[in-house]
């Protein structure tokens, strides 16, 4: 059986503090604008469900994909974009990747851009690998 320990107190003495204050940015600094984070909880969902798809591969293509686009797509293209989230992810890599061709009964132009950018060479490499380490 353990013996209870209070917690040590706290000094008053501003010199001696237990916990320093909170840091603050340099001055140089805070005049520099922040990104404008994404506050649209249905776009939240969509950068959150395009990154966690279930392997590496979808998660940098599709993640990749909708981080760079999420905050200009409309109303249409988020539904749109949604749909596409629902469908397996075996099989969007495939479409992705160019191994398999897009059915033609799910062809969209949304489907269509994200095979055309995620075609492009480097597409899927996380940011700042340096390069050559995953390519051939």
């Amino acid at each position: 059986m353990h013996a209870y320990m209070p917690a040590p107190e706290r000094s008053r003495d501003p010199a001696r503090a237990a916990f320093p204050a909170p840091c603050s940015p340099p001055p140089e600094r805070r005049d520099m604008p922040t990104p404008d984070p994404i506050t649209d909880p249905r776009r939240r969902r969509l950068l959150f469900r395009a990154h966690h798809r279930g392997t590496k591969e979808a998660d940098l293509m599709i993640g990749g994909f909708v981080t760079r686009h999420v905050a200009d797509f409309s109303d249409a293209e988020v539904a749109a974009l949604e749909a596409l989230l629902d469908l397996p992810d075996v099989d969007l890599a495939d479409w992705l990747s160019g191994r398999v061709p897009v059915p033609a009964d799910l062809a969209s132009p949304l489907l269509a851009r994200m095979v055309r950018e995620c075609g492009e060479s480097g597409a899927g490499i996380p940011p700042g690998t340096p390069a050559g380490v995953h390519r051939p």
